[in-house]
């Protein structure tokens, strides 16, 4: 079947480069095979595609990762994809995420992780494994000591499989980084977000913790402070695109006073306006010193909230990045992260505006730095992992890879 199965030609393009990098002495190669890659003619690789790549990949020890996001494995990918997890022994990263793998697709990884001891990072972004695939992810989790960070964002979890993972994280030692954004959440109970607060009350090694869109109200990231007080080691929070008013920041800023682990928050796409940022401000100003970066974007907040947050970045010289846009700018808040910048509190690259002058007026203008820019794509040009774009993955590493 090998010899008659004609090779995908953007698959024997990639490996050609690969055989160059090998011939210099290099190891530790990761082959990008990205479907969605404008640069060079690309036709998407299939799940019999991916039969013939894991069958080179399982003869080369130089190659310990693979990206194959965005192309078309579907289930028999996965078959495919859990074949080799259990053959190749040197495989340390596996990029899945966008392959339109199914509930059955993701009960075979799964199972492929139970024996395996090498990969340590899985990113299945955007594939549908839906409830009974995550319930499979997680009874892995019970199981595996290898895996250090999992990606399971946009991949239809139910409220079922999310407390399943919240559970066994009570126990799992090895999981430094884990994203469970946009579950499928019905009710207004934020059963999910009480079950990981609970989580982090007990677990004591997650670094990295991903709950966007995961329908947080005020009511839930106070559950989720409560279990910060006695948490030691997140480092990383994100609960970006959820429902937190200014209400939450209270709970938030009281936390930050007595927190000493955490560097990282991404609030983005909340509703925290004035008065939240006001509290975050108090609290950075004059209690928190750990807290490197905050991301507030599109929060409704005007030029009283946002100046009060560019003042405390004068008194607290561990806050270092900032990320505004999306908010309603005045002068004021445009003049004082331009004083930032000239002053150097605030560098260009930790930031997402740019001030410029127009007729003696200050602007701001939006520049592509974030904490996570790069998540679901990489520029067609210039470097894929650039620290600006992606402050958060770089000011709290968790694996090699994005």
């Amino acid at each position: 079947m090998e010899k008659s199965q004609k090779i995908n030609p953007f698959i024997l393009h990639i490996l050609q480069g690969v055989d160059e990098e090998i011939e210099k002495g290099l190891e530790g190669i990761t082959l990008n095979i990205a479907g969605n890659n404008h640069l060079i003619p690309v036709e998407r690789v299939t799940g019999e595609d991916f039969w013939i790549l894991s069958k080179i990949l399982a003869r080369n020890p130089y190659i310990n990762g693979l990206d194959v996001r965005y192309n078309l494995l579907s289930d028999v990918g996965a078959y495919y994809a859990a074949k080799l997890l259990q053959k190749q022994y040197n495989l340390i990263y596996l990029n899945l995420m966008f392959n339109d793998i199914g509930p059955e697709g993701g009960e075979l990884i799964a199972k492929a992780l139970h024996k395996n001891k090498t990969l340590k990072f899985l990113r299945m972004t955007g594939n549908k494994i839906e409830n009974k695939g995550g319930m499979f992810f997680a009874a892995m989790l019970q199981i595996n000591s290898a895996l250090q960070k999992l990606d399971l964002g946009d991949c239809d979890l139910g409220m079922q499989s999310v407390i399943a993972f919240a559970t066994v994280l009570t126990q799992n030692q090895t999981i430094k980084g884990i994203n469970l954004n946009r579950p499928i959440l019905y009710g207004e109970q934020e059963e999910s977000t009480v079950h990981l607060g609970h989580m982090l009350k007990e677990n004591h090694w997650l670094v990295e913790l991903h709950m966007c869109k995961h329908d947080i109200r005020n009511c839930g990231i106070k559950q989720l402070c409560d279990a910060l007080y006695l948490n030691e080691s997140l480092r990383y929070l994100d609960v970006s695109c959820n429902k937190i008013t200014q209400d939450g920041m209270v709970f938030l800023a009281d936390v930050l006073k007595r927190n000493t682990t955490l560097e990282v928050i991404d609030l983005s796409f909340n509703r925290i306006e004035n008065a939240g940022a006001k509290y975050l401000s108090e609290t950075l100003a004059s209690h928190n010193r750990s807290l490197k970066a905050l991301s507030v974007v599109s929060n409704n907040i005007k030029g009283e909230g946002l100046v009060a947050l560019s003042q405390s970045m004068k008194t607290n010289p561990t806050f270092s990045n900032i990320y505004i846009w999306g908010n309603k700018f005045d002068e004021a808040t445009c003049v004082a992260y331009s004083d930032l910048i000239q002053i150097g509190c605030l560098k260009p690259d930790n930031t997402d505006v740019e001030p410029f002058v127009v007729d003696g007026r200050v602007y701001l203008a939006e520049v592509s730095n974030g904490l996570k820019k790069h998540y679901y794509w990489t520029p067609t040009y210039g470097e894929a992992c650039i620290h600006s774009a992606n402050a958060g993955f770089s000011l709290v590493p968790v694996g090699r890879h994005l």
